[in-house]
């Protein structure tokens, strides 16, 4: 793929979101290595709680969620620290759509609770200068959660994933707070397919204000 040197006109801080199995990582390792950006990834493999939570969601979903706040909470207190460098960077998380999954997973009481500690972890996060929402049909979802393997994802119900999916196109349709890229990712291939990846990444180059779509035909492999 010849994209030149793209990086100085892309967004400085960039941040994929979507949910379980749409492709966020991925693409997120794709774009630091087009625009050599410095890499931010979620490091669920670090939880020690997540495969418990696959199992018994109930039980375990406040320490899974209180987890992740944590990492998260302290990866955006290291951007802040590195901003005096001006550095470039991508991630694959949202610090604004922690809430989304705690809402989804925990009791009310146990919501209130987690509230309380977010509202003192996350003042004065950084704004991305894009956001990039990867949107997919609940089966396609399931498909390609089936494909990657991970053992304690086989877990994850359908109907889950379903309330999930549809909580993300809930908090998306009204996210205001930086240029918001909705890609449907359901018929294109952002991994193998180099003509897809490469019409996605002109349009990372020059996003727009406000919320645009990104909704091309599937080009052929």
């Amino acid at each position: 793929m010849t994209l030149g040197d793209t990086s100085r006109e892309a967004p400085r801080y960039i941040a994929v979101e979507g949910p379980i199995g749409v492709g966020k990582t991925t693409l997120t390792k794709r774009l630091a290595d087009t625009f050599n950006y410095e890499l931010l990834l979620e490091k669920s493999e670090d939880n020690p709680f997540l495969d418990r939570f696959y199992q018994n969601p109930k039980q375990h979903a406040l320490s899974t969620q209180l987890f992740f706040l944590f990492q998260r909470a302290q990866q955006i207190q290291d951007l802040r620290q590195n901003d005096m460098f001006e550095p470039v960077r991508v991630a694959d998380f949202l610090i604004d759509k922690d809430q989304l999954f705690a809402q989804q997973n925990l009791e009310p009481d146990e919501f209130e609770l987690y509230l309380n500690v977010y509202r003192h972890l996350t003042i004065d996060a950084p704004v991305p200068d894009l956001v990039i929402y990867l949107q997919a049909p609940t089966e396609v979802l399931l498909g390609r959660i089936q494909k990657r393997g991970v053992d304690a994802e086989q877990l994850i119900e359908r109907s889950y994933l379903e309330n999930l999916n549809e909580a993300y196109a809930e908090f998306f349709h009204y996210y205001n707070r930086s240029p918001l890229l909705i890609v449907n990712s359901a018929d294109i291939d952002l991994v193998n397919n180099e003509d897809d990846y490469e019409q996605l990444v002109k349009r990372v180059v020059s996003p727009g204000a406000g919320t645009q779509y990104f909704n091309p035909r599937p080009s052929l492999i």
